[in-house]
């Protein structure tokens, strides 16, 4: 998958984010770390969660509802 990305370094930080993927955004102290943890936080979110392998506390599972700013 190719995806473009965008990079703004912010003081020390290096932000990473791209559109493609809605939702991943990431920092690192240098451009290429930046890149790797972007990467990185893409592929975690492609994995399902699989709810058995969470600690056996409490779980709640609700649908909630998130409305567009005005």
């Amino acid at each position: 998958m190719k995806i473009k990305a965008t990079f703004v370094k912010d003081g020390k930080w290096w932000v990473a984010w791209t559109d493609d993927v809605p939702g991943a955004m990431t920092q690192g102290k240098t451009l290429e770390e930046a890149k790797e943890n972007l990467i990185d936080a893409i592929r975690e979110m492609q994995q399902p969660v699989d709810i058995s392998k969470l600690p056996k506390k409490e779980i709640l599972l609700e649908e909630i509802e998130v409305l567009g700013k005005n």
